[in-house]
């Protein structure tokens, strides 16, 4: 999340970016995540987090109790140490994905499982693009070819109502699909006069105190040409 961007063509949300997408940091409070010094979107540089305990941290924190919210901001980090690390890169979505099929194979379809394995396919496109740290030279981005956005709006259904997965959804499609972004801009809006952490989130400027808030900026995109 949280604010949370991405500048794929895509995922336009990018908060400390002139390029927008899911790089913004999301407001969670004291909620746990993953290990974080820097003060803007990206790493600081001076992390001395080891990342073969990454796949093992995140998935202690996407438990089911933990808020979209805080699942969004903790993608996002795994995913700024990901880049670092492209076999954990690898086995954090390939772990998150196997937990939502087999789910799903059980009979108890998980629609945070869903979200996790969506949402960081999502953020996995905007920061690794196409070309990124391969471990050989034929090997690809973990995502490509998953269709993250599908697996967010999977998630959602199976949820019936969550204003923050709508949260999420908006910022994927910002510069895309703009009748389906419409409708997730909507809901999270609507959905955020119940939910505070949401509401705080909204509330936040884009880029800085003279910009437009994240509710004003998905309302603006929302809003029938």
């Amino acid at each position: 999340m949280t604010r949370h961007h991405i500048r794929s063509p895509r995922f336009a949300v990018a908060l400390l970016v002139a390029s927008f997408g899911i790089a913004t940091t999301a407001q969670i409070g004291q909620a746990k995540s993953l290990p974080w010094i820097s003060h803007n979107w990206n790493l600081s540089g001076g992390e001395n987090y080891d990342t073969k305990n990454l796949v093992r941290d995140t998935l202690e924190i996407l438990a089911p109790r933990t808020p979209v919210l805080v699942r969004m901001e903790t993608l996002r980090r795994a995913t700024l140490y990901a880049r670092k690390d492209p076999l954990a890169a690898k086995e954090l979505l390939a772990r998150l994905y196997a937990r939502a099929t087999s789910a799903d194979s059980s009979g108890h379809p998980d629609a945070l499982a869903w979200f996790d394995a969506g949402y960081l396919a999502e953020t996995y496109k905007q920061w690794f693009g196409q070309s990124w740290m391969r471990v050989s030279k034929d090997e690809q981005n973990p995502a490509a070819g998953l269709d993250g956005y599908a697996l967010v709006k999977k998630a959602i259904g199976l949820r019936g109502s969550d204003p923050q997965m709508e949260f999420a959804a908006a910022l994927i499609t910002l510069s895309g699909q703009q009748e389906q972004h419409r409708q997730h801009a909507m809901n999270a809006i609507a959905g955020a006069k119940g939910d505070p952490l949401l509401a705080q989130n909204l509330a936040t400027h884009f880029i800085g105190p003279e910009t437009k808030t994240m509710s004003e900026m998905l309302a603006k995109n929302a809003a029938p040409n």
